[in-house]
């Protein structure tokens, strides 16, 4: 590679997919301050800068996009290789155990097992459905090979790869609820509406994406009660006990009219993420990443 590293090319395609530094940082597993580093020293060797940094976005120069284009297909071609030579070795044929939150079985996720079992005629994926409630615990008892849940995943154990599926947050109320009138509310309206809380084993951090303690100005959030699947939510709410936050698709594939979705400005996205155990990662289920990956 005439002294490049690869891992600072790494870094600088995995920033021009994100166009932010702590995602990117995530998905390295490295701190932010070692993606700017890693980028520092590709921007050295390239001789101009590659990305403009602002306090509020990131994008490429023209000259970095013109490297992001020109570099993806080596790259990509890079690890194609390495994954046919993993797949003869250990064989990519045999079933993928995929669970997914309810909601989020649609779209890429769809198009990518399409993908998967064309390209690997001897490949099945089988789909389990993960509560809400305890959405990493099949992983670690073995039970499925990967889970498509909502990021951000902060767990030793497991391997973040590839995201998809960026959408905008609606707020789930019933049909009764005021703020069912509105066309729109804001991060700050959810003040006036209990969150539902998720129960079991999922971690609070985690619990936050779907019902937030405080809003954005640190408005306390009043807490409504604990449920442990879509289901039990969506009755919940629409008995008028409270509200969730959930993902633009997954509104759009419930169908109750006793539940309103109002679509909430002033929150980040929600995103998907394909999430495995560290000490089980196959060729399988790379492969599966890569056709995932692909679509997003």
């Amino acid at each position: 590679m005439g002294g490049l590293d690869l891992r600072e090319l790494e870094c600088f395609l995995v920033l021009g997919e994100e166009l932010h530094f702590g995602r990117t940082a995530q998905r390295l597993y490295v701190s932010q301050g070692r993606v700017s580093q890693l980028v520092r020293a590709l921007e050295r060797r390239i001789g101009g800068r590659l990305f403009e940094r602002t306090s509020r976005r990131v994008r490429p120069t023209p000259l970095g996009e013109r490297l992001l284009a020109e570099l993806r297909p080596g790259y990509d071609a890079v690890h194609a290789a390495v994954d046919s030579a993993r797949a003869a070795a250990r064989g990519v044929e045999g079933t993928l155990r995929l669970g997914f939150l309810a909601g989020t079985g649609h779209g890429e996720l769809v198009d990518a097992i399409r993908t998967f079992q064309r390209r690997h005629t001897g490949s099945e994926v089988v789909l389990t459905e993960v509560p809400l409630a305890d959405p990493f615990g099949d992983l670690r008892r073995g039970e499925i090979d990967a889970a498509v849940v909502m990021l951000p995943v902060a767990e030793p154990d497991l391997v973040v790869g590839p995201s998809f599926s960026r959408q905008p947050q609606t707020l789930a109320v019933s049909a009764r609820h005021p703020l069912a009138r509105r066309a729109s509310v804001t991060a700050e309206d959810l003040a006036a509406c209990p969150m539902l809380d998720i129960g079991g084993s999922a971690p609070g951090y985690w619990r936050e994406i779907s019902a937030p303690a405080t809003t954005p100005g640190g408005r306390a959030i009043p807490r409504g009660p604990a449920v442990r699947t879509m289901q039990e939510a969506l009755t919940t709410i629409a008995a008028d006990r409270g509200g969730m936050l959930f993902c633009a698709p997954t509104a759009r594939s419930q169908n109750r009219p006793d539940v309103v979705f109002v679509p909430v400005t002033g929150l980040p996205d929600s995103v998907l993420g394909l999430v495995w155990h560290r000490e089980r990662e196959t060729a399988r289920l790379r492969a599966f990443g890569r056709a995932l990956a692909e679509g997003a």
